[in-house]
């Protein structure tokens, strides 16, 4: 395995998404306006961080909304 300096700045990797994985990635990028590929690239960064949390035993994430409420979603 490289370390991140010897890494190229982009991969191209190809998938085969379920009907559902795509249209949660249509939708996401329709809400967004973001690209496929910006969506898929933060969402693996989300997946990591939620696999890092339920390996240390679960946790929670705190997402504040416009309206000035919170909500806590946790993870076992």
């Amino acid at each position: 395995m490289t370390n991140e300096f010897e890494r190229p700045a982009l991969v191209k990797v190809t998938v085969n998404l379920v009907p559902r994985a795509f249209d949660a990635l249509d939708a996401a990028c329709a809400r967004t306006r973001d690209t496929k590929t910006d969506t898929i690239n933060r969402a693996l960064v989300v997946y990591h961080l939620v696999l890092d949390l339920m390996e240390r035993g679960g946790g929670s994430l705190s997402v504040q909304h416009p309206d000035g409420g919170t909500e806590r979603i946790h993870l076992l």
